[in-house]
């Protein structure tokens, strides 16, 4: 139920925060809550996806193109996630999640999220996103970012890290066809 108090606050307030730059590193600050842990006493690995879905959706809004994208009808869906783990993160710590997009093809929009408290990094978290429409057309990152006012997306720009998941995402897939 915290989740949607969560989405809800971030929903309120988000409108009323200053514009950010889609392409700018894009900082948030937080808390653990008992409701986000697990039976280990420490933030539940699916609760890093979660916190992420809200943190990506405010950064859309302040950067002007969750309306953007929600006026053409697209909205983000998740095609893969990938996630690193170091230190735990523990009740009522205090953290920031920094997000930035890592780079586009012509498919798939890669973002990249970072957990850090004053411990360090606790977190690294890769996300592929698809653009689809309503009517479930796939719309390239390309058009989606050209709704961005002052964007510049003229080049497809992948780092290699992407290149290596991607890689490794479509030898599994080939190994489980077999």
């Amino acid at each position: 139920m915290n989740l949607y108090f969560r989405f809800f606050t971030m929903m309120l307030t988000s409108w009323f925060k200053s514009a950010t730059d889609i392409f700018s590193p894009f900082t948030t600050s937080h808390i653990v809550w008992p409701t986000d842990l697990d039976l280990l006493g420490h933030i539940n690995n699916g609760r890093y996806f979660t916190i992420t879905d809200n943190v990506r959706v405010e950064m859309m809004i302040r950067a002007g193109m969750w309306q953007a994208i929600r006026k053409q009808k697209f909205y983000p869906v998740i095609a893969g996630e990938m996630a690193q783990f170091r230190k735990p993160l523990l009740p009522f710590q205090r953290y920031q999640i920094t997000t930035r997009f890592t780079g586009w093809d012509d498919k798939f929009l890669y973002v990249e999220h970072t957990f850090k408290s004053k411990r360090g990094v606790h977190a690294l978290l890769m996300v592929k996103i698809r653009i689809i429409s309503d009517s479930e057309k796939r719309i390239s990152p390309k058009e989606m970012l050209d709704l961005i006012p002052n964007a510049n997306v003229d080049a497809i720009n992948v780092c290699h890290i992407v290149n290596k998941w991607n890689e490794s995402s479509l030898d599994h897939w080939q190994q489980q066809s077999r």
